[in-house]
């Protein structure tokens, strides 16, 4: 019998990929998973765990990233909880067949639309909100009635361990997987055949899980992200402004998030006001020394630290600093930072930061903004400020980009009634709320007729009499089908 050491160290192959696969699907045939009491009880079992072992959770987000407790939980558990509270008291509502109606064609007949599981689907999490993002769509594969394999991401190592030990504990491990490791053990799983893909990442690796889900025709969400634009206009409270950026930006894991302002966009009359608001809350946040600060996350590894000090150090970039620019290597910290004007060329100004480095574009009227970003890819959020009600509602109706939020940063992550999702390169496909239960469940058309009500009319030999009287019902005129029936031209 093979070693505890020899089992861990064993790898995980396509072999064992694809056996995995064919045991979730022996799981699924004898329909457990379809239920109402066994969605429930892992829903609640899920619930049970995050009460449980909050604390473990908090350890591991401090490990992997530096988290801030407050942050943390906010942002992570809070999440979850909530998702798992909406499911469980919505799901008998979801999983109801939906009464729609029917034409004068098929008279007499009901139709309805059956929610069913997909069948088993693979969720790949990401480093950035590692407990989140993997547990969420997991929610929702489990309250659409699925079986699912977690893969978390290897650069979160101490949650990717904390997550395979917790589901396997609180959850039935005969649905529920959790697979660890990196590319090797990525790309095993993604050779096999899943009913669905559900990946949180970045573009390159989307395109590769997309190629990937094309060869079986496997359907995909992806949740990707781009460079968020922030339009702040010059009518605004100038503190609630600024407070409300750094806390959608160095408050959210230190920009280390998928819907966090990338840029600002603002005349360059009101650039110096609005700069130095944000300098006077940073300090107040994050005092003089903000590397030492205990409320800032670390930037997650070296190699995001080098590629976030390369954009700092581009002599096109490293001129137009006016805040912050102060790095740790041993630490892996980057001070809050803030980036005026820097060329259009720039690789910052061309790739997603994902990181504390903050860049403000001025422009001479702030409706030139609408255009600047609508000239880039769509992106996964975008913001403005303003008390303008025309420019509110020019933002809202030219600016296309997965979310909107006005006068707020990344608060509709909160509001489980909005979908969640990108658009073009930004992402495809939504979850939160239901839309998590739709993005797991193929909604099933079934139309129900009786041995009563069958028309001649519909088979052969075809006359001219009875071309009419289907040309009557298909219209659905009611005075053609008796002219037709009568024989009346």
């Amino acid at each position: 019998m093979a070693s505890e050491e020899q089992v861990k160290n064993s790898a995980f192959d396509t072999e064992a990929a694809n056996c995995l696969v064919k045991e979730l699907r022996a799981t699924v045939i004898t329909g457990k998973t379809k239920s109402y009491e066994w969605r429930v009880s892992q829903l609640k079992s899920l619930l049970k765990m995050i009460e449980e072992r909050d604390k473990q959770i908090c350890d591991a987000l401090f490990s992997d990233l530096s988290k801030p407790e407050m942050e943390a939980f906010i942002h992570e558990i809070a999440l979850v909880k909530n998702s798992c509270k909406v499911s469980l008291k919505k799901l008998k509502e979801w999983m109801k067949p939906e009464k729609v109606k029917t034409t004068l064609g098929t008279f007499p007949s009901s139709a309805e639309i059956v929610p069913e599981p997909l069948g088993v689907v693979l969720v790949i999490s990401a480093w950035n909100y590692p407990f989140l993002l993997s547990v969420d769509p997991v929610i929702g594969a489990i309250a659409a009635g699925n079986a699912v394999v977690l893969k978390p991401s290897e650069i979160a190592p101490a949650m990717s361990s904390l997550l395979k030990k917790l589901l396997e504990e609180y959850l039935d491990d005969s649905a529920v997987k959790v697979v660890e490791g990196g590319v090797s053990e990525t790309s095993a799983l993604l050779e096999q055949k899943w009913d669905k893909i559900f990946y949180t990442g970045n573009g390159r690796v989307g395109r590769v899980v997309m190629a990937a889900a094309a060869k079986n025709l496997t359907p995909v969400v992806l949740e990707l992200g781009g460079k968020s634009p922030v339009v702040v206009d010059s009518n605004v409270d100038l503190t609630v402004t600024a407070r409300r950026i750094i806390g959608g930006k160095w408050a959210c894991n230190n920009g280390q998030a998928c819907v966090a302002p990338d840029y600002i966009i603002t005349t360059k009359q009101f650039a110096p006001l609005l700069i130095d608001s944000i300098k006077h809350e940073l300090l107040k946040f994050y005092g003089e020394d903000p590397l030492n600060s205990p409320d800032i996350s670390r930037v997650v590894n070296s190699d995001h630290f080098a590629r976030l000090s390369k954009l700092l150090d581009d002599d096109k970039v490293s001129g137009k600093i006016v805040h912050g620019g102060q790095t740790d290597k041993s630490s892996l910290k980057i001070a809050p930072t803030i980036v005026l004007d820097v060329p259009e060329d720039s690789l910052i100004m061309n790739e997603e930061i994902f990181g504390p480095l903050l860049l403000v574009v001025t422009v001479e009227k702030i409706e030139d903004g609408i255009d600047f970003i609508n000239s880039r890819s769509k992106p996964l959020a975008a913001y403005i400020f303003t008390n303008k009600k025309e420019l509110k509602e020019e933002f809202v109706s030219k600016i296309s980009s997965g979310a909107i939020v006005v006068n707020d940063i990344s608060l509709h992550l909160m509001v489980d009634t909005l979908p969640f999702g990108g658009v073009g390169e930004s992402g495809t496909g939504a979850y939160h709320g239901k839309f998590s239960f739709d993005a797991f469940t193929h909604k099933k058309a079934v139309l129900h007729r009786s041995f009563l009500g069958d028309a001649p009319a519909r088979y052969p030999p075809y006359t001219a009499g009875k071309l009419r009287l289907l040309k009557a019902l298909l219209d659905g005129s009611i005075l053609g089908i008796i002219r037709a029936l009568f024989g009346w031209s």
